[in-house]
C-alpha cells in the first residue's frame, strides 16, 4: 500500500529503474503517490517491477531504452510522456587507468552519464515549465570530487552532470522548476558487487560512517529532493556520502 500520498497526482520517470538505487527511488516514489515511469534496458526486470509496484499500491509502467543511443534516449522521453518529476539514476561506470581505457569506453559513460540527463532534460523540462511546476534530480557521485587512481573519465562525467545541475537550475528556476543532484558515496548495489567482487568490505572503510550506504537511503534524499519540503532548494548538490568528503582538506 502507498505510504504517503504527497505525490498523488504527479508523474516520475525515473531512468536506471531496474537495479540499485534507482531501483530504489522509483518504489520510493511509488509509495508516495507518484505514478512512475520505469526506464531500464532489461524488459523483463522492468515488466516485474512493475508487478511488484502494482502489489505494493502503487502505479507503474515501464520503457526498455539504451541511453548510450542518442535516438533511443529521445524515444524515452516521447514514451514518457508529460512527466513532473525526472530522475535522472542511470549510471555507467568502468573503472580503469586512463592508458587502459578506450575511446569507445569514454564515449559510452560520457553518453550514459552526461548526454542522456542533457537530452531528456531538454525534452521534457519545457514541458515541466510550461504547466509551471517540475523538479529534476540528477544522481551524480562523490567519484566527481573524490579523484582516485582509475575512474577518471567516470569521475568526468559525473562532474559534467554537477555543471548541468547549475545551468539548468537557472535557465528553469524562475519556471517554477527545479533542479538538483544527490551526490552519494560508496554504495552497496549489484553494480558495486558485481565490480568490488570478494572486494566489496572496502566500501565500509571509504567514509567517516563506517559503512557504505543502502539504495533507500539514497532513495530518501531524492524524495526530499522532489518533494514540497524541498521547495526552496534549486541548483544544489546534496551530499549523501557517509562524510567522505569530510576527509577532503578545506
Amino acid at each position: 500500500m502507498s505510504t504517503s500520498t504527497a505525490l498523488q497526482g504527479r508523474t516520475a520517470l525515473v531512468t536506471g529503474a531496474t537495479s540499485g538505487i534507482g531501483r530504489a527511488v522509483a518504489q520510493n516514489l511509488a509509495r508516495q503517490g507518484a505514478t512512475v515511469v520505469l526506464h531500464g534496458r532489461d524488459r523483463a526486470r522492468g515488466e516485474a517491477l512493475v508487478k511488484e509496484i502494482a502489489a505494493d499500491g502503487g502505479t507503474a509502467r515501464f520503457v526498455a531504452a539504451d541511453l548510450a543511443d542518442a535516438e533511443d534516449t529521445l524515444r524515452l522521453a516521447a514514451e514518457a510522456g508529460a512527466v513532473d518529476i525526472l530522475v535522472n539514476s542511470a549510471g555507467l561506470y568502468e573503472f580503469a587507468p586512463t592508458a587502459a581505457s578506450d575511446v569507445a569506453s569514454f564515449d559510452r559513460q560520457v553518453a550514459v552519464n552526461t548526454r542522456a540527463p542533457f537530452l531528456l532534460v531538454g525534452a521534457l523540462a519545457p514541458g515541466m515549465a510550461e504547466r509551471g511546476r517540475g523538479s529534476i534530480v540528477i544522481v551524480g557521485s562523490s567519484a566527481a570530487r573524490m579523484p582516485a587512481p582509475v575512474g577518471a573519465a567516470y569521475g568526468a562525467s559525473k562532474a559534467g552532470a554537477e555543471v548541468l545541475t547549475r545551468y539548468w537550475a537557472t535557465e528553469f528556476g524562475a519556471s517554477g522548476v527545479r533542479v538538483n543532484t544527490v551526490s552519494p558515496g560508496p554504495v552497496r548495489t549489484e553494480g558495486t558487487q558485481a565490480m568490488l567482487g570478494e572486494h566489496i568490505a572496502m566500501l565500509d572503510k571509504a567514509n567517516a560512517r563506517g559503512r557504505a550506504g543502502d539504495p533507500d537511503e539514497i532513495a530518501e534524499v531524492v524524495s526530499f529532493l522532489v518533494g514540497p519540503a524541498s521547495s526552496y532548494v534549486n541548483g544544489a548538490v546534496l551530499f549523501a556520502d557517509g562524510g567522505e568528503l569530510s576527509a577532503l582538506p578545506s
